[in-house]
């Protein structure tokens, strides 16, 4: 008989213990980041291009005259005979273009900071990397659904709402791939 009370208080204990757990174990279903300080690894990638092309044609023409006339009379005879003609022409023809293109690929592990009344998810995220004095620093933040949630608890960067994604990198590299200063006084003045 103490054996079988023995035996009821441990699987007591054990029914009680996995009930406490089990918002963290589930034997059939997928562990989904659903709480505040959960993470999540965001997948991103991103693709952005722009084009601008831009042509402009400008043509404007003007013209005076003056002659004086042959039948003179009077003391308008003795002069002698002038006359005055001009005529302007201005033509202006401008081109432009720009292409800009962008690619970012990465994987970042953001945290959950606010469970929202509808039941979304604000996160936020950072990674920052360091390879030879070259620093690369990439933030991800914004809102998900927790439909949108993968099972291996992921979720792609087009489905975040609000999304903020930055990379930035800072180093010998990077500097090099700036305008030097003059380029830029001369960019800045015209």
């Amino acid at each position: 008989m103490i054996k079988r009370i023995g035996v009821l208080y441990c699987l007591i204990g054990l029914f009680a213990a996995l009930s406490a757990d089990a918002r963290h174990f589930s034997l059939y279903g997928d562990k989904k980041a659903k709480r505040v300080d959960d993470v999540i690894t965001v997948l991103i990638n991103e693709e952005a291009s722009a084009a601008n092309k831009n042509n402009t044609n400008s043509e404007e023409q003007s013209g005076a005259g003056f002659e004086t006339a042959s039948n003179r009379s009077g003391l308008m005879r003795f002069l002698p005979s002038w006359g005055f003609s001009g005529k302007n022409n201005v033509d202006y023809t401008g081109k432009g273009e720009t292409t800009k293109r962008g690619q970012l690929t990465a994987k970042v592990t953001a945290r959950i900071v606010e469970v929202q009344d509808n039941g979304n998810l604000l996160i936020q995220g950072s990674k920052m990397v360091e390879i030879n004095n070259e620093r690369e620093v990439i933030h991800v933040s914004g809102i998900i659904r927790p439909d949108d949630i993968l099972s291996d608890n992921t979720v792609f960067s087009h489905s975040i709402a609000d999304a903020k994604i930055t990379y930035t990198g800072d180093g010998t590299l990077s500097n090099a791939s700036k305008p030097g200063v003059i380029t830029r006084f001369f960019q800045w003045i015209f």
